[in-house]
């Protein structure tokens, strides 16, 4: 599969020491040497476009696909299999499930917070503006069980929504009841593609970015970019939109990434190197099982720890799990596992954000 191009080439190496280490003895002491400062970005970013600006876009984006999607063989070895819901013992840990709902944090227009609502929908403070990422406020999506456990923040304990974002248009990401919720003059940023579904339910400023594009609100950056995932709402609406993940920088540069939904895979470096310093990053760690079926769309959680790695994000948040049982593992595996490999990876647990459902943490 073809993929949008994007240069390689490794940034300038910084200039050698400064020449006074060199000078005479007359010269003054040299002071003590500081820590680099954080590489820019390469490539250098994309300039903003503007807010709910109309734009024509390929019929199809099959040719970002990064993993074919599943064949004939690969269909009928899933309905002889079957194997989409954990088995008794899988599920006898739902008690179990963190859910410890709060008041959300108090903030300012310098804080960065963020509440994990269930699946991939959190509440992001930045910048002074509350943002929904996927929100999904429905006890029920399409053709999936009711949720496992509630949501985490009440709709009505919500503040005012300035912006929300979506990652890709499947059922457990785009929900329309929750949607339906919102005053239409909410700015959503939305893949490119699917502007015209929130048009059609009458949002009057929906701005539709392709990968590595973005747009500005309130003084806070959204640059949507890629993920290794897809797009399905219909029968006949394969790859009609794009999918991703959302970097939201602060106006005092701190960032937060969100994921989405996506596979492990090479764009995970490439974010990092052109939003280097990303403070938080939002990872899926659920709906893996079975790898055959899962591995080119879901992390499992060993890969969401090399993601963030390759991210080089200084905290992780897991997210996609404990919330809507949509494949064959345990549930409460994926903490139990990313937690392991958050430790042999030799990473400080400090770290590692795994709030429960309706917890919050607040940058430093």
């Amino acid at each position: 599969m073809t993929q949008q191009s994007e240069s390689t080439t490794s940034p300038t190496a910084r200039q050698s020491a400064d020449p006074v280490a060199a000078a005479s003895p007359l010269a003054p002491p040299v002071s003590p040497p500081v820590a680099p400062p954080v590489a820019p970005p390469f490539p250098p970013l994309a300039e903003p476009r503007p807010l709910g600006e109309r734009r024509v876009w390929p019929r199809t984006f099959h040719d970002r696909l990064t993993a074919p999607l599943p064949g004939i063989k690969a269909l009928a070895r899933f309905a002889r299999e079957g194997a989409v819901r954990p088995d008794e013992e899988g599920l006898a840990d739902i008690p179990r499930l963190p859910y410890e709902p709060a008041p959300l944090p108090r903030v300012d227009t310098r804080t960065i917070a963020v509440t994990w609502a269930g699946h991939a929908s959190w509440v992001v403070r930045i910048g002074g503006l509350t943002v929904l990422t996927d929100p999904v406020w429905s006890r029920r999506i399409l053709g999936t069980p009711a949720r496992i456990t509630p949501v985490g923040v009440p709709w009505h304990a919500l503040p005012r929504v300035d912006a929300v974002v979506i990652s890709h248009n499947h059922y457990d990401h785009l929900d329309a009841p929750t949607l339906r919720r919102l005053p239409r003059e909410t700015p959503v940023f939305v893949p490119a593609g699917l502007g015209r579904w929130f048009r059609r339910r009458r949002f009057t400023t929906v701005t539709e970015l392709d990968w590595w594009e973005a747009s500005e609100l309130g003084g806070v950056r959204f640059d949507f970019v890629p993920a290794h995932h897809w797009s399905k709402r219909t029968l006949i609406d394969t790859c009609r939109s794009l999918w991703g993940g959302w970097v939201l920088t602060a106006p005092d540069g701190r960032r937060v990434y969100f994921a989405g939904d996506t596979a492990y895979g090479h764009w995970f470096s490439r974010i990092g190197r052109r939003y280097p310093g990303i403070d938080l990053a939002l990872l899926p760690i659920g709906a893996y099982a079975p790898r055959w079926w899962l591995s080119d769309v879901h992390c499992d959680p060993e890969e969401a720890v090399r993601a963030a790695l390759d991210l080089g994000a200084r905290r992780v948040a897991p997210m996609h799990w404990a919330t809507f049982v949509l494949s064959a593992e345990p549930v409460l595996e994926p903490l139990t596992r990313v937690r392991t490999a958050w430790e042999q990876a030799g990473l400080d647990r400090a770290d590692l954000w795994d709030l429960p459902v309706g917890g919050s943490r607040v940058l430093p």
